[in-house]
């Protein structure tokens, strides 16, 4: 049975300082919990709470961040069941994708429990003149300081994840903004901490408004500042300072099926069916652009069609159900907005999933004009658009004919194709052999262009959260 009524986290302390947040069942609408809603003097006190454990968490030895990190494993494992039905009554996701992201969740912190043990340095040859002869240098890599995250709706947890276990691991002090809409993994991750013996201060998990927030991106005592969103990030980052800032703020994922796409056609079928239409659509690297041989265009397009009728839409709960609602009803509304325009706009549709209130069905168009806003932005949501080409140098500057540059899939047998991908493709990841969509939890993972800053990935993270000093020695 989830509670009714949900605690925020501040310096690893419960607070329930009011019950002013809703949390709504995304499906039904029908509100589910209340959350304590943080105001602007309670993230000034996580802020100044995080700043002075910077010292306490430098100190926290690797093995008790790894044992922390651990029991986190331990406890996701143990309650699973329960992070999948919060998923899917606070996000609308449907039953067997929220499974996936929880499976994801544990991943991710074994990866940072194993790295935590891990952070070392290197030792520097600086014998390179007579001028330095007798001199040693080495490196440790030590924590950056306080860390602000700010987190967004579709994945709560494993998003969540991928800034909190690296912080762990790399021993910085955390100030965590769930988004409104989603909360309750978050704060299910902080009842887990909380049951550590992390230092005081390590965290503070604070649902709260943009503008109160705004302590998170400009207080000058945080040293570095994740955020996961749209393209407000950049106006995050002209206002960040002098602090670390790294940016993921997502795409319109295009995937390549070359004249022999390596897999047999019914395999492609599935995987893009997973990419374009898995979480609803509502992930940064969805397959939103499908470019076809024009020698398999036709008898791709016509199992697709097949496929994706057969995409059920509705209760997130039902195992069966494949499309679970968006957001919110006016996501759904600038979808439906947007499919409608690239028809007007002499795109075909395929499949038109129909609306009601925030479920929209799945979608699937041909030849979208590519200045239509289906084609340009962000969609995120149960749609995509396919279009054929005639050779893979044209496919290329298709997909690089884009604001956005995440991820890009490339299904190909040929070697020479997939190596010329990785050479000039504007992406942050070429995935060859599967869809844009596909990710684990240790690799590099971020874009370029209008897609973001840095890179995610547990160890790309932590490199992110430490920092290099040098030791010099003269014998």
């Amino acid at each position: 049975m989830m509670k009714k009524r949900w605690p925020y986290y501040l310096a690893n302390q419960p607070v329930q300082a009011n019950t002013r947040l809703d949390v709504l069942d995304k499906f039904s609408g029908e509100r589910v919990a209340r959350v304590a809603f943080a105001d602007a003097a309670a993230i000034e006190d996580a802020i100044a709470a995080a700043y002075a454990a910077r010292e306490a968490m430098a100190a926290f030895p690797p093995d008790a961040r790894r044992d922390v990190l651990e029991h986190c494993v331990a406890r996701f494992e143990a309650r699973s069941e329960e992070l999948a039905l919060a998923l899917c009554i606070e996000a609308g996701k449907p039953i067997k994708d929220a499974r996936g992201e929880v499976t994801r969740l544990v991943d991710t912190f074994r990866i940072a429990a194993g790295e935590a043990t891990r952070i070392g340095g290197e030792v520097l040859e600086l014998q390179l003149s007579a001028r330095t002869r007798g001199y040693r240098g080495m490196t440790k890599r030590v924590p950056i300081g306080a860390c602000s995250f700010i987190t967004p709706f579709n994945f709560p947890l494993n998003l969540v994840a991928h800034k909190v276990a690296p912080a762990i691991a790399a021993g910085c002090p955390f100030v965590l903004k769930p988004a409104a809409k989603t909360p309750l993994g978050a704060l299910i991750i902080g009842e887990v901490l909380a049951e550590t013996d992390l230092p005081t201060g390590a965290f503070s998990i604070m649902p709260c408004s943009n503008d109160d927030a705004s302590a998170l991106v400009e207080d000058e005592r945080i040293a570095l500042l994740s955020f996961t969103g749209g393209l407000v990030g950049w106006d995050m980052k002209a206002r960040a300072g002098r602090k670390k800032v790294t940016l993921e703020l997502g795409g319109n994922a295009a995937c390549i099926v070359d004249a022999d796409p390596g897999r047999p056609l019914d395999e492609v079928v599935e995987r893009l069916v997973f990419g374009a239409y898995y979480q609803s659509g509502q992930s940064c690297i969805s397959v939103q652009r499908i470019l076809v041989h024009r020698d398999l265009h036709d008898a791709l397009a016509k199992k697709l069609i097949t496929a994706v009728k057969k995409l059920k839409a509705g209760d997130p709960r039902d195992e069966a159900t494949s499309i679970g609602p968006v957001i919110d009803e006016a996501s759904a509304k600038r979808i439906d907005d947007w499919i409608a325009d690239a028809i007007r706009g002499g795109a075909k549709a395929l499949v038109r999933g129909k609306r009601t209130r925030n479920l929209l069905g799945a979608s699937l168009l041909r030849d979208v004009p590519r200045d239509a806003d289906l084609y340009r932005k962000e969609a995120f949501g149960p749609v995509a658009c396919i279009e054929a080409y005639d050779d893979f140098d044209q496919a290329i500057a298709r997909v690089n004919d884009s604001d956005f540059g995440l991820q890009a899939g490339v299904l190909t047998a040929r070697i020479d194709h997939a190596m010329r991908a990785w050479d000039r493709l504007e992406v942050g990841g070429v995935v060859v052999g599967d869809v844009p969509s596909f990710r684990v939890d240790n690799m590099p993972y971020g874009g370029i262009k209008q897609s973001g800053l840095g890179r995610e990935g547990v160890r790309c993270a932590i490199e992110d959260m430490t920092e290099p000093r040098l030791l010099v020695i003269r014998d």
